[in-house]
């Protein structure tokens, strides 16, 4: 008769060693799809302002604004902060806009963030004058309660990782 070795039962500790290898993985995918998450709600913060234009055909100053500042807008730290939306004043007005009270004056610039109007610039007042009054408006951004403090949070601490 050969004598094998009594079969022993793996004691407690072994067996959380087990189950908490076989749960890296898992873990690790939690980790991972909650800082997505995570990242996607913070972007989504960062881009919510935008800048909406209303206009119209045959209007010569938005014809200028195409001509002086629509070429580099997309370039310009406002425009990363409050992309430019366009809108002809004589379509319906989208439904996501529906809380403004548009004018029937062109061009219009609307600068809003999450549903909320933060400032209106009434005309095209030439290049310069309209940095200056768009600056204006991207400062009440970062206003307490606003909700631009958190960008300025974000952006701070990305800058810190440089």
């Amino acid at each position: 008769m050969i004598n094998l070795p009594p079969i022993q039962n793996p004691s407690t500790q072994q067996r959380m060693k087990l189950a908490s290898k076989r749960r890296i993985p898992e873990f690790f995918s939690r980790v991972v799809l909650f800082g997505a998450m995570f990242i996607a709600l913070t972007f989504s913060s960062v881009c919510a302002a935008e800048l909406v234009m209303f206009e119209q055909a045959g209007c010569e100053w938005c014809e200028a604004f195409d001509r002086e500042i629509a070429p580099i807008y997309d370039k310009t730290e406002e425009g990363a902060r409050a992309p430019l939306r366009r809108v002809d004043v004589t379509q319906p007005l989208p439904h996501d806009l529906a809380f403004l009270d548009v004018e029937r004056l062109t061009p219009l610039f609307v600068l809003i963030d999450r549903g909320h109007e933060i400032g209106r610039i009434r005309g095209y007042p030439g290049e310069d004058h309209f940095w200056g009054l768009l600056g204006v408006l991207i400062k009440k951004l970062d206003e307490p309660g606003t909700g631009g403090e958190r960008v300025q949070l974000f952006e701070k601490a990305l800058h810190a990782n440089d």
